[in-house]
């Protein structure tokens, strides 16, 4: 999966690159607004990680350009902003889910997989050899069925 992350706290994101990288996803950082929605315009991310209080342009700001120029990429807004307006106004522009930071990555990890599930218009990767099957979305390898 590729994941495009706008966030200018170098520390997170360095921890988020890190994370999904060792997740088996391919992770690129951005850190302010204006050329975080180019990258995201320009390129084709599974899933947008992006904070609200960027320099140059505002998280909203990006996801309002992003979904007037048809882009439908999941996007998770992971921000401070953790008021309940803030998570309407969040949603309401057109993000697919809402994350308060301080977070567990475990969670911001889950909330991907699932936005990248429920919104995919491709199916599932599984390969299958024998009664052996791998799903390459959730990682997981059963054997006849367990």
């Amino acid at each position: 999966m590729r994941i495009l992350v706008i966030e200018d706290d170098p520390v997170i994101g360095r921890a988020l690159v890190q994370g999904f990288a060792e997740a088996g996803h391919r992770c690129e950082l951005v850190q302010d607004g204006e050329v975080g929605a180019d990258a995201a315009k320009s390129q084709q991310a599974d899933a947008i990680v992006l904070d609200l209080m960027l320099p140059k342009r505002s998280g909203h700001e990006v996801l309002r350009d992003l979904r007037s120029h048809g882009v439908q990429c999941p996007v998770i807004l992971l921000t401070a902003l953790g008021s309940v307006d803030d998570r309407i106004n969040g949603l309401n522009a057109g993000a697919d889910d809402y994350l308060v930071k301080p977070f567990e990555f475990a969670e911001l990890l889950a909330r991907v997989n699932a936005v990248v599930r429920r919104t995919s218009h491709r199916p599932t990767p599984v390969l299958t050899v024998g009664d052996v099957t791998l799903d390459l979305t959730t990682r997981r390898v059963t054997r006849d069925g367990r």
